[in-house]
């Protein structure tokens, strides 16, 4: 059929995970849904706190708060649709939504690169530089690196809704994937995208590892301060919180460079969706508990406003 034949796509169908077992979709759509609700509780309580607490109204939770609510928009612009697509079989989502996902997500995603690489800045200036940490990270400084931070990711990242608003679709309308990733949207259109394939590359080349050698060098930093510490005690708490951290660094520099640092063609995408979940579920998941909820200080901060909340309740 020629191309002058083919009907414009104005709607995609995204295929979820529809190789699984159909009786399984609604349960763990019931998984995923509990994960979510979770994952916004726990970053909202963090919001909270952070800002209702005035023992967390430090550097540190400043930064940790704004986190928080970037992983709410993050795990919203993909996990809500994955639970209707397994829990209702809605599969369906129009050209315009599907712009707006892709470029939200890797918006958000590249917003909080940066703020990864201000929050491994400020615990190595809280903890190889103590006595400089009050004059070194005041709050007009904090301000600023958050502000540079979402400036950064959702500036840097309208081109994607320029050159995706330019392409065309009119071949097949199925999305090998749970939401509009760039590999399965790119391989639909019938637009030429070289071009924003190569600018992609370039940025995720550039973002990715830059951001990850980055946020390494201030915990190899801090790695050194902490063997220079002469208390046990405090080197294994120290050892404890950065091996934590490390371990959701992991996770999801570990998963964005399966999934965007290797040669597209390569990359099958029955992988890429499993590996996507990670990224996109598991990690904004983790968050919650491993920056704040372990902290002793918040746990306190907690209890203190639930003891508050159930006085105002039953008096």
């Amino acid at each position: 059929m020629g191309p002058e034949n083919r009907t414009a796509v104005t709607e995609f169908i995204l295929e979820g995970f529809s190789g699984l077992y159909q009786r399984l979709q609604p349960v763990l759509s019931l998984i995923f849904l509990l994960i979510y609700l979770t994952t916004v509780m726990g970053n909202t309580t963090i919001i909270f706190l952070a800002y209702a607490d005035h023992r967390l109204q430090t550097p540190m939770y400043f930064f940790i708060g704004n986190l928080a609510f970037l992983e709410i928009w993050f795990t919203s612009s993909t996990s809500i649709k994955l639970v209707v697509i397994l829990g209702s079989g809605r599969r369906t989502i129009s050209l315009s939504s599907c712009f707006a996902q892709s470029y939200f997500y890797f918006a958000l995603g590249c917003t909080e690169f940066v703020l990864l690489v201000v929050m491994s800045f400020d615990r190595y200036v809280a903890i190889c530089q103590p006595l400089r940490y009050a004059a070194i990270m005041k709050p007009q400084l904090c301000i600023h690196l958050v502000v540079a931070a979402w400036v950064t990711g959702f500036a840097f990242l309208s081109y994607r809704l320029v050159i995706l608003s330019q392409l065309t679709f009119c071949g097949s309308n199925e999305i090998h994937h749970f939401f509009c990733d760039n590999s399965p949207l790119f391989k639909l259109s019938c637009s030429d995208t070289s071009l924003l394939w190569k600018i992609d590359s370039v940025f995720l080349s550039f973002v990715i590892p830059g951001s990850l050698c980055l946020t390494l060098a201030f915990y190899l930093c801090i790695l050194f301060c902490i063997l220079h510490l002469p208390a046990a005690s405090g080197r294994k708490k120290a050892f404890s919180t950065c091996s934590s951290h490390l371990t959701t660094l992991g996770i999801a520099y570990g998963s964005c460079i399966a999934l965007y640092l290797c040669p597209s063609k390569d990359v099958s995408l029955e992988n890429s969706r499993i590996v996507a979940l990670l990224n996109t579920v598991l990690y904004p998941f983790l968050n919650p508990f491993i920056y704040s909820l372990r902290n002793k200080t918040v746990i306190l901060a907690l209890n203190e406003a639930i003891a508050c909340i159930t006085t105002q309740l039953f008096p």
